[in-house]
C-alpha cells in the first residue's frame, strides 16, 4: 500500500508544470516583456496589493522589481489606470481624473466602509498616533472609548493589536492595518495626511451622524 502511494505521489509531482521564473534561455529584450507581462496580469488578477515577495516568485531574483514597474508605468502613460504602491505593495488604480466616469457609470463596487461617528474618530486617533492603548485613545477624545467600538474596527480589519503597553499592567495597544493603508490608498503611514486635508478631500464625510470613508483617489 505504501509503495502504491508513493508511485502515486511521483507521478503527480512529475504532472506538475515547471515555471520558469528567471528565463535564461529567452533574449534579453523579450525576457524583459515577458517578465512585464507577467507582472501585469498577476497585479490585474489580484484582489489586494501584491507584494514585492509575491512577484519576485513569477520573475525570479536576478530581476529588478522596481525597474520593471516603472517601465509599465511608463507604458501605461495616457490610459485612465496606472500601477501604484499601496500598503507596501503594488496595484492597478483608475486615475482621479475618472472618478466621476465610474460614479456615473454605477459600476463600480461598494467599497465603502460604514463608521459611527465613534469609531471614526478612533480609527483617526490610532491612525496618528499608534501604537495606542484604548485608555491612551480615551486620553485623546477625553471620553471613554468602549470595548465594542474597538472590536467594531478589528472586525472592519481597519486596527488589529500591537504590542503590548510598558504601562502597568501590560494592556494591548492598537495599530492600523495593511488593509487601512490598501482602503485608502496609502502605501506606509507616512502617507497620512494632515486631519484637515482628510476631510476637505472628501475622506471623512458625515451623513446624519455617520461617517463613511470611501477609497481615496489616485493623484495624477
Amino acid at each position: 500500500m505504501k509503495a502504491k502511494q508513493m508511485a502515486r505521489g511521483k507521478r503527480k509531482d512529475a504532472e506538475l508544470p515547471i515555471f520558469d521564473a528567471e528565463l535564461i534561455d529567452m533574449p534579453a529584450d523579450m525576457r524583459w516583456r515577458e517578465w512585464m507581462n507577467r507582472i501585469e496580469a498577476v497585479l490585474f488578477a489580484a484582489p489586494k496589493p501584491v507584494a514585492r515577495e509575491a512577484l519576485v516568485q513569477v520573475v525570479g531574483r536576478t530581476a529588478s522589481i522596481d525597474l520593471l514597474i516603472d517601465d509599465i508605468r511608463e507604458g501605461l502613460r495616457g490610459k485612465p489606470y496606472d500601477v501604484v504602491n499601496i500598503a507596501g505593495g503594488w496595484a492597478f488604480r483608475t486615475r482621479a481624473a475618472y472618478a466621476d466616469a465610474i460614479a456615473r457609470s454605477a459600476t463600480a463596487p461598494d467599497r465603502l466602509v460604514a463608521m459611527t461617528q465613534d469609531e471614526a474618530m478612533v480609527l483617526v486617533s490610532i491612525a496618528y498616533h499608534q501604537p495606542m492603548t484604548r485608555a491612551g485613545v480615551s486620553e485623546v477624545l477625553g471620553r471613554e472609548v468602549s470595548r465594542d467600538v474597538i472590536g467594531a474596527l478589528r472586525d472592519k480589519n481597519m486596527i488589529t493589536a500591537g504590542p503590548r503597553s510598558p504601562a502597568a499592567g501590560a494592556p494591548f495597544t492598537y495599530v492600523t492595518t495593511k488593509d487601512f493603508l490598501s482602503h485608502f490608498g496609502f502605501n506606509s503611514l507616512r502617507d497620512l495626511p494632515e486631519i484637515e486635508a482628510l476631510e476637505d478631500a472628501g475622506l471623512l464625510r458625515q451623513p446624519g451622524g455617520d461617517v463613511s470613508i470611501p477609497v481615496a483617489p489616485l493623484d495624477e
